[in-house]
């Protein structure tokens, strides 16, 4: 039996309410607890930064376990930050050491302390990205769970962290809450700030007011740029409009409880590319710069409203619309979950359909942004392996995750974003077609169930829900067995065609052999990844590092060549071909077969008539979320 009962609040308040109830259970002053952070860069040029976490209030002569989290929110693998943290010194908060020991590379076991403990270290960080950490004489950009130790004993407690000034024209973007220091910050417990990202430096700042019913936020953008303010303005324009249609598709905006919600933008050379949503803030990285772009539609511009599109549409999605599998985030080890095809994969369909819907796309350019999903959705092989579940549970795999052996992912894998941005296209024009019904009204039954009180989901859950809003649960059951659970690929050319959208060869007449090729220093064209599997090359049995010397008793000089020699080929010619593998001079016969990309594209774009009925359901579509919202739609 419980010792009492635990209200149903969201995962990280509850979390912190249990480490309340069991401090007070240990007889510990929960009044004298709190963890403090001080931060300082006096080296910081080489990338350095010097930090000190005090744990006041804990259990007097109990060990205190100081960890270094070992993954981040968003992300699955693991990434062992403790690897950048050295010169680790401990004391009382006094002055006075403190005897530890490091039973793992993650963990600093102190003890023979009277209930204060000080851990002071410093921290390599040169990595500035959504998972990372980085410092130089730009910035300081910190992502928590890569920057500062913790204690599982005080996961519970108020936190408070200091920011030693780099220099005076610098300011700072954050989602914790602001004191009147401005380099003062604090978090109602660790959960918070674990997942509360930090940038640091002369920052261009724009914001707008949002309101639904009777509440208000600002949405914040702090952009650190080498571009203009004119481009910065007219980027936060964009931006802006894409937070409008958003709100306007939900219907409802997530509580944001600082009452903002910040877009953290380092668009600067030295960063990584790279976005991270966070609870009531996002990381956006991208080392191209606003300067690159113009103040239009620019294709140089899209990528990075792209990211803002997907990473504020998890404000609602992942932040709060929650997978179970995720509950709670664990920062020690590998976090996996079948629900990624959900969670980021249809926040990867909502990305590019709100750069449309907000205008800064057109419909031709949203065809085209379709084609990735769609080509790999009905062409790669990894559909055959493993079904959207199954490729959403390798997520420590891929998810920045490193190795230094080869593996088959290009025959085996397909993304759970690629794969759940398929699903997600295909699921909302079978709700349009056959159900008066929207991908839209999915959401927001979803949040309504599950995202506003925070009440994590599980796989059944999201079954269920597709069944109450399209009053057919044999649909709803179809749809997961086959395309969710299974791995049936969604009839695309008839789905796209409602809207007068067009699947076609991308490469009409062109032949393919199933793998780019390079040239190779010595002569020939090397194959630079493994062949797919079923093509050409992969049934002559050539594979990733063969060399293409000769074809048909032809030298081959270089890829430029065999490219050139492909153009004379059709589809059933068999060629034969001589080449290098592992050593070995080798000779086989390839089957030549017709290149099966696909492209989307508008029925205009290729002279086919759009009728009256599929303009009505592009355009609804399509369509600002704002006008169907006014409309009551």
């Amino acid at each position: 039996m419980p010792l009492m009962a635990v209200p149903e609040v969201s995962t990280p308040l509850r979390a912190a309410w249990i480490a309340s109830i069991l401090v007070l259970i240990a007889g510990v002053d929960s009044r004298a607890q709190a963890v403090s952070y001080d931060i300082s860069f006096p080296n910081r040029v080489h990338h350095e930064a010097e930090i000190s976490a005090t744990f006041t209030g804990v259990r007097p002569n109990a060990p205190l376990e100081v960890r270094m989290s070992r993954t981040s929110p968003g992300r699955y693998a693991l990434h062992e930050f403790a690897k950048n943290v050295y010169n680790v010194k401990v004391d009382d908060g006094a002055g006075n050491a403190l005897p530890f020991t490091r039973p793992d590379l993650h963990q600093w076991t102190v003890t023979g302390h009277a209930g204060t403990v000080r851990v002071s270290y410093t921290l390599f960080a040169d990595h500035a990205d959504g998972t990372y950490s980085g410092i130089n004489n730009r910035y300081v950009h910190l992502n928590i769970p890569a920057t500062f130790v913790w204690a599982r004993e005080t996961q519970g407690l108020p936190v408070t962290l200091r920011i030693d000034s780099p220099e005076s024209e610098w300011n700072v973007a954050t989602q914790l809450f602001p004191t009147d220091d401005p380099w003062v910050f604090t978090a109602p417990n660790f959960w918070y700030f674990i997942d509360s990202p930090i940038h640091a430096g002369r920052i261009w700042w724009d914001s707008w007011t949002v309101t639904e019913s009777d509440r208000s936020y600002s949405i914040r953008l702090a952009l650190n740029h080498d571009g203009t303010d004119e481009q910065a303005a007219g980027f936060a324009r964009m931006v802006e409009a894409v937070t409008r249609e958003q709100i306007g598709m939900w219907r409802d905006v997530p509580d944001f409880e600082t009452g903002t919600y910040t877009f953290i933008a380092a668009y600067l050379p030295s960063v990584d590319g790279d976005g991270m949503e966070h609870r009531n803030s996002t990381v956006l990285t991208y080392p191209p710069g606003l300067a690159e772009g113009t103040i239009s539609t620019s294709d140089a511009w899209l990528d990075p409203l792209g990211t803002v599109s997907h990473e504020f549409f998890h404000a609602w999605n992942v932040e709060r619309l929650r997978p179970n599998s995720l509950e709670p985030f664990d920062f020690e080890k590998a976090n996996v979950s079948g629900e990624l095809w959900f969670a980021e994969g249809f926040t990867s369909y909502y990305d590019g359909l709100f750069l449309r819907r907000a205008g800064l796309i057109n419909d031709a350019e949203y065809a085209a942004n379709l084609t990735r999903t769609v080509d790999t959705a009905v062409n790669s092989p990894g559909r055959h392996f493993f079904s959207p579940v199954e490729m959403s549970m390798q997520a420590p795999f891929v998810d920045a995750a490193t190795a230094v052996d080869p593996n088959n992912r290009r025959n085996t894998f397909i993304s759970y974003y690629t794969g759940g941005d398929a699903l997600a296209l295909g699921l909302d024009l079978e709700l349009r077609s056959r159900h008066a019904s929207s991908l839209d009204e999915y959401m927001r039954a979803l949040w309504q169930r599950y995202g506003r009180s925070e009440r994590p989901y599980t796989l059944e859950d999201l079954e269920t829900v597709l069944g109450d809003v399209t009053g057919d649960e044999k649909f709803a059951g179809n749809y997961f067995s086959r395309h969710v659970r299974g791995t049936e690929v969604m009839d695309y050319e008839r789905l796209l065609g409602l809207a007068g959208f067009a699947v076609v060869a991308a490469r009409p007449g062109s032949v393919w052999l199933g793998s780019e090729l390079s040239d190779e220093a010595s002569g020939g064209a090397v194959l630079v990844e493994e062949p797919l599997l079923g093509s050409p090359l992969y049934e002559a049995g050539l594979e990733r590092g063969s060399v293409i010397v000769g074809v048909d008793g032809r030298g081959v000089p270089d890829a430029s060549y065999l490219r050139g020699a492909m153009d004379e080929w059709v589809s059933g010619d068999v060629v034969e071909v001589t080449y290098i593998q592992n050593g070995e001079a080798l000779t086989s016969h390839l089957t030549v077969t017709s290149d099966p990309s696909l492209r989307v594209t508008t029925y205009e774009e290729i002279g086919l008539p759009v009728s009256s009925a599929a303009r009505t359901f592009r355009s609804e579509w399509l369509g600002s979320s704002l006008q169907s919202d006014a409309a009551g739609d």
